[in-house]
């Protein structure tokens, strides 16, 4: 058993040591095993890594405060949350309203002092960090994809039942940031975690086709909603996806998962349950590196956990149904669902919403104009605009300047937080992408592909918070300003990128781009995509150009 396993098992439920923890005033910091159970709370403990070396020479500890992550499935936030959120980055938290990678909000810079009237502030509002982080189930994300019908209603409802069915049962939140009163003598016990819950984070998506918005096969559980004649028929079924991986260790790799069968609607609940129950009982607890669900299936085989899940599940898996994805990005613009109300996506770079868009936004919902959503590519949808209220949606967007013209591959960017908060961060992420494609936008306009809608993805580690491994154009942090270029992956993420060549600064990554990029101009076949085609020419050992 690894130290972190003993201490979940010995955390009582999630609580350890955490009240106590928080009421100390002798560090900014807490106890070193309630940083381990907060995170099943919601919530992470930081510092301001740009800081460190400053306060070192001055002998004073290191800056240290709180990440806090609300849990949203599917993303959806009323006009009323989105005012407590942004009310709460102005008074308890960095300004800055953080939209991540996994189509929920995280706050950053949260001082120990007001972590806990933070998120019990978040609760007045309706909203919670319950396993928002953690060894278990976490934000289930669901397809953005306008309804066309009621049957994408009916999905993203599914995407919030299996978020609460798999939550954990302990009452461990509401007493430390809620002052509920633990009941005494009344037995507490987690059906499906138990007191140790998961090896690791579990992960799970709903896709709905021709939408692969969520990166389906990235997740632990990829679910593919069936709908036909506009109702809900139920979900194809994929298991083993994950994106993390450690430098130097051969042995953890992205991994994309397997379609096993076609399970109805009224039995999803319970297939979730049992999936992530197969994976509390045969993941690897010995090793945190390879803990994840992906080295269970990888491990024992797709073959035997079919078997073991009919077992639990009690009867068959039913075949596939046929689908097909065409689009992974957001759709910009406005866009009418099936009940004529409106919707408009707007392009956040690396999720960040601050200065005037989060004034234009706060606007908004002050005014009631339309609620909010969260994509699952760091974007902003402003929702359920009636038709009378599009105007005036658009005259405040323009008096703030707000709008989306952006080059395609900027559109299509993701960017994971990393420096200067993420402990696990080698090299900067959401800071540095941005200005790198700045970079970028020459090349591609000198090879006429300006409007070439290429996929690029950067993380400051090899985690892949950001997906990395399914981009066009994957970087993932090695050390300060340096990144292993990925290259390969499809337009889809149906496919794992390779990588190219490692530790390359600035003027290597725009070198190496600038070669493949105007090889790709002149030698492309038709209809193929960047993707395509350096798999064609590099990694495949056809045509060398």
């Amino acid at each position: 058993m690894t130290k972190v396993e003993k201490i979940k098992s010995d955390s009582n439920y999630l609580r350890g040591t955490l009240k106590e923890s928080i009421k100390s005033g002798i560090t900014g910091a807490i106890a070193e095993d309630d940083q381990i159970i907060l995170k099943f709370h919601g919530s992470y403990q930081q510092d301001d890594r740009d800081a460190r070396e400053r306060r070192a020479e001055k002998k004073l500890e290191k800056l240290f405060s709180f990440m806090i992550r609300l849990r949203i499935a599917g993303g959806k936030i009323s006009a009323k949350e989105w005012i407590g959120i942004n009310k709460i980055t102005e008074t308890s938290a960095n300004p800055t309203i953080k939209i991540t990678t996994r189509q929920t909000i995280q706050l950053h810079g949260v001082i120990k002092s007001k972590l806990k009237p933070t998120i019990a502030s978040f609760y007045e509002y309706g909203l919670d960090s319950i396993a928002a982080c953690g060894d278990v189930n976490r934000n289930v994300m669901t397809s953005v994809a306008i309804a066309q019908n009621k049957g994408y209603d009916e999905v993203y409802e599914y995407g919030k039942k299996i978020s609460d069915y798999l939550l954990p049962h302990t009452k461990a939140y509401h007493e430390i940031w809620l002052d509920e009163e633990q009941i005494s003598g009344k037995e507490e016990s987690e059906p499906l975690y138990g007191k140790a819950y998961l090896p690791r984070k579990f992960k799970i998506v709903i896709a709905i086709p021709p939408e692969n918005d969520v990166d389906l096969y990235a997740h632990d559980i990829g679910l593919i909603a069936i709908i036909e004649n506009g109702e809900l028929a139920g979900f194809n079924v994929t298991v083993g996806g994950g994106m993390g991986a450690t430098h130097g260790n051969p042995e953890t790799f992205p991994r994309i998962g397997d379609l096993i069968g076609f399970v109805r609607k009224e039995k999803i609940l319970d297939a979730t349950y049992q999936i992530a129950a197969i994976q509390r009982d045969f993941g690897n607890r010995e090793e945190r590196a390879k803990s994840r669900f992906k080295y269970t299936i990888e491990k024992y085989g797709v073959s035997w956990f079919v078997t073991e899940f009919e077992k639990r599940f009690g009867e068959k898996l039913e075949k596939a149904r046929e689908f097909k994805l065409e689009k992974r990005g957001d759709h910009f613009g406005w866009k009418q669902d099936y009940l004529g109300q409106n919707h408009f996506t707007l392009f956040v770079e690396a999720g960040r919403v601050f200065g005037e868009m989060k004034k234009a936004l706060l606007e908004i919902a002050e005014k009631n104009l339309g609620n909010f959503r969260c994509t699952n590519n760091q974007n902003i949808i402003i929702s359920d605009v009636a038709p009378e209220n599009k105007k005036a949606v658009e005259e405040l967007l323009e008096n703030y300047k707000i709008q989306n013209d952006q080059s395609p591959i900027r559109l299509d960017s993701i960017a994971c937080v990393a420096l200067n908060t993420c402990s696990l961060a080698l090299a900067e992420g959401q800071r540095y992408l941005p200005s790198l494609i700045t970079k970028i936008e020459p090349i591609l306009e000198k090879y006429n592909l300006a409007q070439e809608p290429i996929s690029i993805r950067m993380t400051g580690c090899p985690n892949g918070c950001g997906r990395p491994y399914l981009a066009e154009i994957g970087l993932v942090g090695k050390s300060l300003g340096k990144y292993n270029l990925f290259l390969g992956g499809d337009r889809l993420g149906k496919r794992l990128n390779r990588l190219y060549k490692e530790d390359l600064g600035e003027a290597e990554i725009l070198a190496e781009l600038d070669n493949f990029l105007g090889k790709y101009s002149e030698h492309r076949q038709s209809g193929e995509d960047f993707g395509d085609f350096v798999l064609r020419v590099e990694f495949e050992g056809k045509n060398h150009v």
